[in-house]
């Protein structure tokens, strides 16, 4: 099988895709900004696979049963989601939202390519810094009293599991739900992070996330190692051009800001959830 993928690394479902993919050494091609056939139909939203050459499509979840991983209840999937919720205080300090964009460019392309799809991911960033936003301020979304608890429910699976992974002796969706989330929460740090770093009910997870660390040393888009022993290294910068490319375009897209913004809103419209 060989897959390709579009999302960038921010993003836990696309790092959950992208831990399936690895599990199962599958050789993908991994696009940061979306294929003209998957813009048209659902904008920047992501992650989006094309598996053996066939359409696009997307939900982690249904990704991971095409690569031959267990479907997970809708139970599960409100768990991760949950389990998400600092996602909220990325944009917080914007200097550093958009620093962390920034070093997360596209390294395997062309030099011209590089560059230019660097430029193009600050649209991506531009309509991610937006809909979290927006998000906070529509819903009036409040902090949970104490962000421990919104793993507790893992915390719990863990201990029912016959393994040392979720799903039992060997990683599967569940696992790759919840790290990639775990590496949302890590590649800009927020409270969420601390929470499963400190709360001293959450130890059989810190257990598992050495686990996870030992099991995936080798994959290239880790960001916990910072956080988590054993340490490993972060992914791989941009090169400082590519930081430049995409810092000129993010200055564009608020120039531009009466273009952009309605054009944003429009992709969020288009959006599967």
């Amino acid at each position: 099988m060989d897959a390709k993928i579009y999302g960038h690394n921010h993003s836990p479902w696309v790092q959950a895709v992208l831990l399936g993919l690895h599990e199962k050494k599958i050789k993908y091609t991994l696009y940061q900004t979306p294929p003209f056939e998957i813009f048209k139909i659902w904008g920047v939203y992501m992650p989006a696979a094309a598996l053996d050459g066939n359409s696009w499509e997307v939900e982690s979840s249904k990704i991971l049963k095409k690569i031959g991983f267990n479907k997970v209840s809708e139970q599960d999937i409100r768990a991760a989601q949950d389990a998400w919720k600092g996602v909220l205080h990325r944009p917080d300090n914007p200097f550093k939202f958009f620093s962390a964009w920034a070093h997360a460019c596209d390294l395997n392309l062309p030099f011209i390519k590089s560059l230019m799809n660097s430029f193009l991911l600050s649209f991506t960033c531009f309509y991610m810094f937006l809909l979290i936003n927006i998000i906070k301020v529509r819903f009036n979304m409040k902090d949970p009293e104490n962000f421990g608890d919104q793993y507790l429910f893992w915390e719990n699976e863990l201990l029912e599991s016959d393994g040392s992974f979720i799903d039992g002796l060997n990683p599967g969706t569940r696992d790759f739900l919840l790290f990639g989330v775990i590496q949302c929460h890590s590649s800009l740090p927020v409270p969420a992070l601390k929470a499963l770093q400190n709360d001293e009910r959450l130890l059989n997870l810190r257990i598992w996330m050495h686990k996870m660390h030992e099991r995936f040393e080798d994959y290239p888009h880790l960001y916990s190692g910072e956080f988590f022993e054993p340490n490993l290294p972060l992914p791989k910068s941009s090169s400082f051009l590519q930081k430049i490319f995409f810092y000129f375009g993010i200055i564009i897209m608020f120039l531009a800001f009466p273009i952009t913004l309605p054009l944003a809103l429009f992709l969020m419209k288009k959006a599967p959830r």
